[in-house]
Protein backbone atom coordinates (compact mmCIF):
# COMPACT_ATOMS: atom_id res chain seq x y z
CA UNK A 1 0.00 0.00 0.00
CA UNK A 2 2.80 2.44 0.86
CA UNK A 3 4.51 1.75 -2.45
CA UNK A 4 1.25 2.35 -4.30
CA UNK A 5 0.79 5.63 -2.44
CA UNK A 6 4.31 6.73 -3.41
CA UNK A 7 3.84 5.82 -7.08
CA UNK A 8 0.47 7.56 -7.18
CA UNK A 9 1.95 10.60 -5.44
CA UNK A 10 4.83 10.85 -7.92
CA UNK A 11 2.45 10.55 -10.88
CA UNK A 12 0.22 13.26 -9.43
CA UNK A 13 3.21 15.54 -8.82
CA UNK A 14 4.24 15.21 -12.46
CA UNK A 15 0.72 15.78 -13.79
CA UNK A 16 -0.01 18.60 -11.37
CA UNK A 17 3.26 20.39 -12.09
CA UNK A 18 2.63 20.23 -15.83
CA UNK A 19 -0.89 21.57 -15.43
CA UNK A 20 0.16 24.38 -13.10
CA UNK A 21 2.96 25.53 -15.42
CA UNK A 22 0.66 25.51 -18.46
CA UNK A 23 -2.00 27.49 -16.63
CA UNK A 24 0.51 29.93 -15.16
CA UNK A 25 2.16 30.63 -18.52
CA UNK A 26 -1.25 31.12 -20.15
CA UNK A 27 -2.25 33.54 -17.39
CA UNK A 28 1.04 35.46 -17.63
CA UNK A 29 0.85 35.82 -21.40
CA UNK A 30 -2.83 36.82 -21.21
CA UNK A 31 -1.88 39.53 -18.71
CA UNK A 32 0.92 40.60 -21.09
CA UNK A 33 3.61 40.18 -18.48
CA UNK A 34 7.19 40.54 -19.79
CA UNK A 35 8.69 37.27 -20.96
CA UNK A 36 11.49 37.78 -18.43
CA UNK A 37 8.94 37.65 -15.63
CA UNK A 38 7.30 34.58 -17.14
CA UNK A 39 10.61 32.75 -17.49
CA UNK A 40 12.23 33.70 -14.19
CA UNK A 41 9.24 33.71 -11.88
CA UNK A 42 6.27 31.79 -13.31
CA UNK A 43 8.21 28.86 -14.78
CA UNK A 44 10.88 28.91 -12.10
CA UNK A 45 8.40 28.50 -9.29
CA UNK A 46 6.08 26.29 -11.31
CA UNK A 47 8.67 23.62 -12.06
CA UNK A 48 9.84 23.70 -8.43
CA UNK A 49 6.36 23.15 -6.98
CA UNK A 50 6.72 19.34 -6.63
CA UNK A 51 9.77 19.81 -4.39
CA UNK A 52 8.16 22.77 -2.63
CA UNK A 53 4.92 21.03 -1.65
CA UNK A 54 6.66 17.76 -0.81
CA UNK A 55 9.08 19.42 1.62
CA UNK A 56 6.34 21.61 3.11
CA UNK A 57 4.00 18.63 3.53
CA UNK A 58 6.78 16.62 5.14
CA UNK A 59 7.66 19.42 7.58
CA UNK A 60 4.01 19.89 8.55
CA UNK A 61 3.66 16.12 8.99
CA UNK A 62 6.62 16.03 11.38
CA UNK A 63 8.98 14.32 8.93
CA UNK A 64 12.01 16.66 8.84
CA UNK A 65 14.22 13.97 7.32
CA UNK A 66 12.09 13.97 4.19
CA UNK A 67 11.73 17.77 4.16
CA UNK A 68 15.48 18.48 4.26
CA UNK A 69 16.54 15.27 2.53
CA UNK A 70 14.33 16.14 -0.44
CA UNK A 71 16.06 19.50 -0.94
CA UNK A 72 19.62 18.21 -0.52
CA UNK A 73 19.00 14.98 -2.42
CA UNK A 74 17.37 16.82 -5.31
CA UNK A 75 20.38 19.11 -5.68
CA UNK A 76 22.77 16.15 -5.65
CA UNK A 77 20.62 14.19 -8.13
CA UNK A 78 20.17 17.20 -10.41
CA UNK A 79 23.91 17.44 -11.04
CA UNK A 80 25.30 13.95 -10.54
CA UNK A 81 22.38 11.97 -12.02
CA UNK A 82 20.36 14.19 -14.35
CA UNK A 83 23.18 16.29 -15.78
CA UNK A 84 25.29 13.13 -15.98
CA UNK A 85 22.65 11.40 -18.10
CA UNK A 86 22.28 14.49 -20.31
CA UNK A 87 26.05 14.72 -20.84
CA UNK A 88 26.29 11.05 -21.82
CA UNK A 89 23.61 11.66 -24.46
CA UNK A 90 25.16 14.86 -25.83
CA UNK A 91 28.09 17.16 -25.02
CA UNK A 92 26.99 20.21 -22.99
CA UNK A 93 28.75 23.47 -23.97
CA UNK A 94 29.94 25.55 -21.02
CA UNK A 95 29.13 28.90 -22.62
CA UNK A 96 25.42 28.30 -22.08
CA UNK A 97 25.94 28.97 -18.34
CA UNK A 98 26.61 32.62 -17.52
CA UNK A 99 29.24 33.42 -14.90
CA UNK A 100 26.59 34.90 -12.62
CA UNK A 101 24.57 31.67 -12.75
CA UNK A 102 27.65 29.71 -11.66
CA UNK A 103 28.27 32.13 -8.79
CA UNK A 104 24.67 31.80 -7.62
CA UNK A 105 24.98 28.01 -7.58
CA UNK A 106 27.93 28.20 -5.18
CA UNK A 107 26.36 30.96 -3.06
CA UNK A 108 23.05 29.12 -2.69
CA UNK A 109 24.77 25.81 -1.91
CA UNK A 110 27.03 27.42 0.70
CA UNK A 111 24.12 29.30 2.30
CA UNK A 112 21.99 26.18 2.44
CA UNK A 113 24.75 24.12 4.04
CA UNK A 114 25.42 26.92 6.55
CA UNK A 115 21.83 27.26 7.79
CA UNK A 116 21.54 23.48 8.18
CA UNK A 117 24.88 23.14 9.98
CA UNK A 118 24.77 26.00 12.49
CA UNK A 119 21.95 24.78 14.74
CA UNK A 120 19.58 22.03 15.70
CA UNK A 121 16.89 23.38 13.38
CA UNK A 122 16.36 25.57 10.34
CA UNK A 123 14.14 28.23 11.89
CA UNK A 124 12.22 31.24 10.67
CA UNK A 125 15.24 33.56 10.88
CA UNK A 126 17.30 31.23 8.68
CA UNK A 127 14.32 30.83 6.35
CA UNK A 128 13.98 34.61 6.08
CA UNK A 129 17.68 34.88 5.19
CA UNK A 130 17.22 32.32 2.41
CA UNK A 131 14.15 34.15 1.09
CA UNK A 132 16.15 37.38 1.15
CA UNK A 133 18.72 35.70 -1.06
CA UNK A 134 15.89 34.55 -3.33
CA UNK A 135 14.63 38.13 -3.68
CA UNK A 136 18.09 39.30 -4.77
CA UNK A 137 18.39 36.34 -7.16
CA UNK A 138 15.05 37.16 -8.81
CA UNK A 139 15.90 40.85 -9.01
CA UNK A 140 19.17 40.04 -10.72
CA UNK A 141 17.49 37.56 -13.08
CA UNK A 142 14.89 40.11 -14.15
CA UNK A 143 17.41 42.93 -14.61
CA UNK A 144 19.92 41.00 -16.69
CA UNK A 145 20.10 41.60 -20.41
CA UNK A 146 20.87 37.97 -21.23
CA UNK A 147 17.98 35.97 -22.70
CA UNK A 148 16.26 33.71 -20.22
CA UNK A 149 15.01 30.20 -20.77
CA UNK A 150 12.47 30.19 -23.63
CA UNK A 151 8.82 30.02 -22.64
CA UNK A 152 7.17 26.92 -24.09
CA UNK A 153 4.65 27.48 -26.85
CA UNK A 154 1.13 26.61 -25.79
CA UNK A 155 -2.20 26.95 -27.63
CA UNK A 156 -4.41 29.92 -26.83
CA UNK A 157 -6.47 29.11 -23.73
CA UNK A 158 -9.90 30.27 -22.74
CA UNK A 159 -10.42 31.62 -19.24
CA UNK A 160 -12.25 28.52 -18.04
CA UNK A 161 -9.55 26.13 -19.28
CA UNK A 162 -6.80 28.33 -17.86
CA UNK A 163 -8.51 28.36 -14.45
CA UNK A 164 -8.96 24.59 -14.63
CA UNK A 165 -5.24 24.12 -15.29
CA UNK A 166 -4.29 26.43 -12.42
CA UNK A 167 -6.66 25.06 -9.78
CA UNK A 168 -6.48 21.48 -11.01
CA UNK A 169 -2.69 21.54 -11.15
CA UNK A 170 -2.38 23.04 -7.67
CA UNK A 171 -4.89 20.62 -6.18
CA UNK A 172 -3.20 17.64 -7.83
CA UNK A 173 0.18 18.79 -6.53
CA UNK A 174 -1.10 19.10 -2.97
CA UNK A 175 -2.73 15.66 -3.06
CA UNK A 176 0.33 14.11 -4.72
CA UNK A 177 2.70 15.62 -2.15
CA UNK A 178 0.57 14.24 0.69
CA UNK A 179 0.48 10.76 -0.85
CA UNK A 180 4.22 10.80 -1.51
CA UNK A 181 5.09 11.85 2.05
CA UNK A 182 2.66 9.35 3.61
CA UNK A 183 3.93 6.52 1.43
CA UNK A 184 7.58 7.42 1.98
CA UNK A 185 7.27 7.61 5.76
CA UNK A 186 5.35 4.33 5.77
CA UNK A 187 8.10 2.62 3.77
CA UNK A 188 10.77 4.03 6.10
CA UNK A 189 8.93 2.69 9.14
CA UNK A 190 8.27 -0.68 7.49
CA UNK A 191 11.87 -1.20 6.41
CA UNK A 192 13.33 0.20 9.60
CA UNK A 193 15.35 2.82 7.71
CA UNK A 194 15.44 6.54 8.38
CA UNK A 195 13.16 9.08 6.75
CA UNK A 196 16.28 11.02 5.83
CA UNK A 197 17.50 8.13 3.65
CA UNK A 198 14.13 7.97 1.88
CA UNK A 199 14.15 11.74 1.42
CA UNK A 200 17.69 11.79 0.02
CA UNK A 201 16.99 9.01 -2.49
CA UNK A 202 13.48 7.99 -3.57
CA UNK A 203 11.68 11.24 -2.76
CA UNK A 204 14.49 13.44 -4.11
CA UNK A 205 14.71 11.59 -7.42
CA UNK A 206 10.92 11.42 -7.69
CA UNK A 207 10.40 15.15 -7.29
CA UNK A 208 13.27 15.77 -9.75
CA UNK A 209 11.58 13.77 -12.54
CA UNK A 210 10.40 16.96 -14.34
CA UNK A 211 14.00 18.17 -14.54
CA UNK A 212 15.12 14.71 -15.69
CA UNK A 213 12.55 14.59 -18.47
CA UNK A 214 13.32 18.15 -19.59
CA UNK A 215 17.08 17.60 -19.62
CA UNK A 216 16.97 14.26 -21.46
CA UNK A 217 14.60 15.63 -24.12
CA UNK A 218 16.78 18.72 -24.58
CA UNK A 219 19.93 16.59 -24.93
CA UNK A 220 18.31 14.26 -27.48
CA UNK A 221 17.20 17.26 -29.53
CA UNK A 222 20.73 18.62 -29.64
CA UNK A 223 19.92 21.41 -27.16
CA UNK A 224 21.93 20.11 -24.22
CA UNK A 225 22.71 23.64 -23.11
CA UNK A 226 19.09 24.00 -22.02
CA UNK A 227 19.61 21.10 -19.64
CA UNK A 228 22.43 22.99 -17.94
CA UNK A 229 20.34 26.14 -17.43
CA UNK A 230 17.49 24.02 -16.13
CA UNK A 231 19.69 22.38 -13.48
CA UNK A 232 21.44 25.57 -12.36
CA UNK A 233 18.15 27.40 -11.85
CA UNK A 234 16.51 24.43 -10.15
CA UNK A 235 19.32 24.01 -7.61
CA UNK A 236 19.22 27.68 -6.63
CA UNK A 237 15.43 27.60 -6.24
CA UNK A 238 15.54 24.37 -4.23
CA UNK A 239 17.64 25.95 -1.49
CA UNK A 240 16.58 29.59 -1.47
CA UNK A 241 12.87 29.16 -2.22
CA UNK A 242 11.90 25.70 -0.98
CA UNK A 243 14.04 25.43 2.14
CA UNK A 244 13.52 29.10 2.91
CA UNK A 245 9.73 29.17 2.57
CA UNK A 246 9.26 25.85 4.37
CA UNK A 247 11.35 27.04 7.33
CA UNK A 248 9.43 30.33 7.56
CA UNK A 249 6.10 28.48 7.66
CA UNK A 250 7.24 25.70 10.02
CA UNK A 251 10.78 25.47 11.51
CA UNK A 252 12.48 22.23 10.47
CA UNK A 253 14.53 20.23 13.00
CA UNK A 254 17.81 19.06 11.46
CA UNK A 255 17.68 15.23 11.35
CA UNK A 256 20.21 13.62 13.66
CA UNK A 257 21.18 11.12 10.96
CA UNK A 258 21.97 13.78 8.37
CA UNK A 259 25.70 13.28 7.90
CA UNK A 260 28.59 15.46 6.84
CA UNK A 261 28.85 13.26 3.74
CA UNK A 262 25.39 14.39 2.61
CA UNK A 263 26.30 18.06 3.04
CA UNK A 264 29.71 17.50 1.44
CA UNK A 265 28.06 15.96 -1.64
CA UNK A 266 25.89 19.06 -2.08
CA UNK A 267 29.01 21.24 -2.12
CA UNK A 268 31.15 18.66 -3.93
CA UNK A 269 28.80 18.15 -6.87
CA UNK A 270 28.51 21.93 -7.29
CA UNK A 271 32.30 22.31 -7.30
CA UNK A 272 32.66 19.36 -9.69
CA UNK A 273 30.17 20.98 -12.06
CA UNK A 274 32.02 24.30 -11.99
CA UNK A 275 35.32 22.52 -12.62
CA UNK A 276 33.82 20.77 -15.63
CA UNK A 277 32.48 24.08 -16.95
CA UNK A 278 35.90 25.68 -16.52
CA UNK A 279 37.26 23.08 -18.98
CA UNK A 280 34.91 24.45 -21.65
CA UNK A 281 32.33 21.69 -21.85
CA UNK A 282 30.79 18.72 -20.10
CA UNK A 283 31.64 15.75 -22.29
CA UNK A 284 30.52 12.15 -22.12
CA UNK A 285 33.54 11.21 -20.00
CA UNK A 286 32.61 13.79 -17.37
CA UNK A 287 29.00 12.64 -17.61
CA UNK A 288 30.15 9.14 -16.66
CA UNK A 289 32.11 10.62 -13.75
CA UNK A 290 28.95 12.37 -12.55
CA UNK A 291 26.97 9.12 -12.76
CA UNK A 292 29.72 7.21 -10.94
CA UNK A 293 29.65 9.77 -8.13
CA UNK A 294 25.89 9.37 -7.77
CA UNK A 295 26.10 5.58 -7.88
CA UNK A 296 28.82 5.62 -5.22
CA UNK A 297 26.84 7.99 -3.00
CA UNK A 298 23.69 5.87 -3.31
CA UNK A 299 25.65 2.71 -2.50
CA UNK A 300 27.16 4.42 0.54
CA UNK A 301 23.68 5.42 1.78
CA UNK A 302 22.37 1.88 1.36
CA UNK A 303 25.36 0.24 3.03
CA UNK A 304 25.15 2.61 6.00
CA UNK A 305 21.43 1.94 6.34
CA UNK A 306 21.94 -1.82 6.44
Amino acid sequence: MNIMMMVAGLAMLLAGGEGLVRGAVAFATRMRLPMAVVGAVVLGFGTSMPEMLTSLSAALAGAPGIAIGNVLGSNIANIALILGVAAVIAVIPAETAALEDRVWLIMASALGIAVISIGVSVGRIEGAILLGGLAIYLWRALSRDAALEPVPKIPEMGAALMLAYLLGGLGTLIAGAWLLVEGATGIARGLGVSETLIGLTIVAVGTSLPELATSVIAARRGEAGLALGNILGSNVFNILAILGLTAVIVPIPVPADLSLVDLALVAGTAVLLLAALAMGRIGRGMGIVFLAVYAGYTAWLILNAA
